[in-house]
Formats: C-alpha cells, structure tokens, sequence
C-alpha cells in the first residue's frame, strides 16, 4: 500500500469517526436539552397533582414527539438547511418569525434554567435560591468562554447523568409505586389535562430542543435524501431515550406520592423532585439529588443560550460563528439572569411555565415545516416523502394547534403557582 493510499485510509477514518461523533453527539444533545431541570420539575409536579393519571400525559407526549422530531430532523439534513433558512427558502420571512420564537422560547427556558441551577444549588448547599442562579449563570459564562473547562464539564455531566438514572431507578423501586395501577392510566386516564400535556412536549421537544439536535446533526456531514433511515433513527433513539427516563422519573415520585407524602409545590423554596429524592434517601440523597440537578441545569443554560443565539444569524451573518456569537450566547445568559433576578415568581413555578411556554409556540414552527413537506418537497432534494410520516405530522400540528389554544389560560397560570 502506498504512502498516500495510507494516508487516504487515515483521513476517511478520522472522518467517518467525526461523523460518528457528531451522530451521537446530536442524540445526546436532544436527549439532554429535554432532560433538563424543567423535565424533572415538571414531571414531579404533575404527577403530586393527577397521580397515576399524568401516565397517560407521558404517552401522548412521547408519540407527539416522535412525530414532531421525525419529521424536522429528515427536512433539515435532507436540504442541508438549518431551520431558518430552510423555512425562508419555502415563505420568505417565516424563517425570521420562527428565529424570533426561538430566541423568545429560549430565553424563557434559560430563565427556567437558571431557577433551576439555583433550586439546585439551594438543595446541596442550603443557599438561597436567587444566589445559587447568579452563581449558575456566572459560572455557565466562565464555562463557555473556557474551552477546556467545556471538555471538563462534558465528562462530569456523564458520570453525574449516569448517577441520576441509578438514583432515580433506586428511587422507583424502593418507593414502590402502584404500577398496575399506573400502567391502566397510561391507556385509560382517570384525567385528562391538555394544559399538562402541551406543557410537557414544550419542554421535551418545544423552543430551540425541536431544531437542536437536527442542527448538530448536520455537522456529520451525513446531509441528503440518502441518509433519511439514520436521521430518522437517530431521532427516535434520542425521543425514546427521554420517554423511557421520564417514565421511570413519574414512577418514583408517583411511589412518594401514593405513600402518603404531600410534596410542596407553591413556596420560593420548593423543590418537588428534590424532596421526593430526599423522603427516599434521606439527607444525603437530598444534596447527591441537588447536585445532580445543579449540573443539569448549568449544562442547559449553555445550551439553551448557544443554540438559540445561532438563529440570530438569519437576521445577519456575522453570528453564525465566532466572537459574535460568542457574545451574543454570553449576552443572551445575562439578560436571562437578570429577568430571573427580577421576577417574584418560585423557581419552580418558572420551569412548569417555561415548558407550557414553549409548547404553545411548538405548531407555528411545525405548521411551516408540515407546509414544506407537503408543497416544496424540491427543497428536501427529492420529490419522495413518506405519506405516513406527512399524516403523523400533520395530525400532530393541528393537536398542538387545538392543545395551544385550550392551555393558553391554565400554562400563563401557572406563574402563579408561587404567588
């Protein structure tokens, strides 16, 4: 083999595992946008208010996500587009209304993120809940504009993600929670909340979590028609991924719950979830549970921050990389520390509105999407789609479209949960 062939052979190595990575890499990131503070607060408070009923909340959140992320992620690599200037391609200026939902969706959810880092910090540390933000918000800053400390970052969530699923897997199982019970519910709800619902797909696949991972997988260079099977599986893993840890999470506190333990939901300091973990594990589970939630949430503020400032280069170019959207992400963490700072509302009330928030701005991004596939099917660089997936999205737009407008109310009330 000659020199060249040889390196040839390394450099499509070293491609073909890039590629990899960045496959995986947009799973994890899906995955882990959707489990974040707001995922664990909000499924603890609705399962303390319906019970074995919000199973069923879970399910119809799952399939709705299914459909949602199938669909968006096999549109954005097949055209090679992100999600604003594919939809601008299809109806001028839809790409800027739905940038502008974004940033809007995102910022609320790093508010949400920040009430979470300091609800987190609050239970490891027993400190205040407005200071545990600041320090999150500042120390997220710090992160971002370190590479390295990234990298070190990125191991640490591993290990603590790792360490939430034993820890709430031990939970479900000590607590011991009326499964026959919960998984007729699942099918046959004694309740149905649409409010619940709709809040829950907004922080699972709602705001800048819908077009994430699509995004990033556009980075493996695996773009087009061609590689549709793997774009399409790649997203399903990363939704069942977050169904399956959301169920589990429900089925541990849904075992707190049935025991007996009123958990609370309304005052500055409540932390559901954290409670749930510490009636459990006691003490030190309570503070294991704090920093794992910590964690979560500083990874999210990044997150949130970084992918929602890129749509800011559909309004202008100079932020598609570089030091301009370095400081617009840094920007964009600042003004949501300080609206948190300035708002009376319990952090926990904030991240159960932020998830209802942006699941009410869910089907104007996705009723664009659904019209691209269905009439510019050009711009997927093939005249092919498949029916199925078209009639799953588009019974899923006008779901989220009729939910949106029956929670409008109940998702804005929300904010009061903490008054």
């Amino acid at each position: 083999m000659s020199e060249q062939t040889q390196t040839d052979a390394k450099l499509a190595a070293v491609k073909k595992r890039a590629g990899r990575s960045a496959v995986i890499g947009a799973i994890f990131l899906m995955a882990t946008s959707a489990i974040g503070p707001g995922f664990i607060t909000q499924t603890a408070t609705f399962t303390a208010q319906m019970g074995a009923a919000f199973a069923f909340a879970i399910l119809v959140s799952v399939l709705i996500d299914i459909a949602v992320q199938l669909n968006i992620w096999r549109m954005i690599t097949s055209s090679g587009k992100r999600a604003g200037e594919l939809a601008n391609a299809a109806i001028p200026f839809s790409g800027h209304v739905i940038a502008i939902l974004v940033v809007i969706g995102g910022l609320a959810f790093n508010i949400g993120n920040i009430a979470g880092g300091g609800l987190g910090l609050n239970a490891l540390l027993g400190i205040d809940a407005k200071i545990g933000g600041l320090l999150t918000a500042a120390l997220a800053i710090i992160i971002f504009l370190i590479k390295k400390a990234g990298k070190v970052m990125d191991i640490v969530l591993v290990v603590l993600g790792v360490a939430m699923i034993v820890m709430t897997v031990i939970v479900a199982i000590v607590s011991q929670p009326p499964i026959g019970d919960a998984l007729r519910q699942t099918f046959v709800p004694d309740e149905l909340n649409f409010a619940t619902i709709t809040t829950i797909v907004g922080g699972t696949v709602g705001g800048y979590i819908t077009y994430s991972g699509a995004h990033r997988y556009l980075d493996s260079g695996h773009v087009g028609p061609k590689h549709a099977g793997p774009v399409m599986r790649a997203a399903a893993n990363g939704i069942v991924i977050t169904g399956i840890m959301r169920y589990v999470l429900f089925l541990a506190i849904l075992g707190v719950v049935a025991s007996g333990v009123a958990l609370d939901l309304s005052s500055q300091a409540a932390n559901p979830a954290g409670q749930a973990f510490g009636v459990i594990l006691g003490d030190a589970g309570l503070r294991i549970f704090g920093a794992i939630f910590w964690a979560a949430a500083l990874s999210s503020v990044i997150g949130a921050a970084y992918t929602s400032a890129t749509f800011l280069s559909t309004f202008s170019k100079k932020m598609r990389g570089g030091w301009p959207l370095q400081m617009g992400t840094v920007a964009f963490i600042v003004v949501s520390l300080l609206v948190y700072l300035s708002i009376g509302t319990a952090p926990a009330a904030i991240l159960v509105f932020v998830g209802g928030f942006n699941g009410l701005i869910l089907p104007i991004g996705l009723t664009v999407f659904m019209y691209i596939g269905w009439f510019r099917r050009d711009l997927l660089g093939t005249r092919k789609y498949p029916m199925w997936l078209l009639i799953a999205g588009t019974l899923v737009t006008l779901l989220t479209w009729y939910m949106g407008i029956v929670s409008v109310g109940p998702i804005f009330a929300f904010l009061g949960i903490g008054a």
